[in-house]
């Protein structure tokens, strides 16, 4: 299991990457910021850094206002 922004738990598959914990949460915003434990991951790096079981994500919107 993955706890995702401290409110959903999202099961775990194995070989699952940032780029599939998006997926599965339906994250679709151009500009999200990723931790995974507490490390933040490079937004090149979302398709290739896995997620492993019992990770604790975080993915934050960015948005600017004016």
């Amino acid at each position: 299991m993955i706890r995702i922004n401290d409110k959903w738990d999202v099961p775990w598959q194995a070989g699952m990457t940032v780029d599939d914990v998006l997926t599965v949460c339906k994250f679709t915003h151009h500009h999200i910021v990723v931790s995974v434990n507490d490390t933040l991951v490079p937004p090149d790096e979302y398709a290739t850094q896995p997620v492993v079981n019992g990770s604790q994500v975080w993915a934050i919107h960015v948005v600017a206002g004016g």
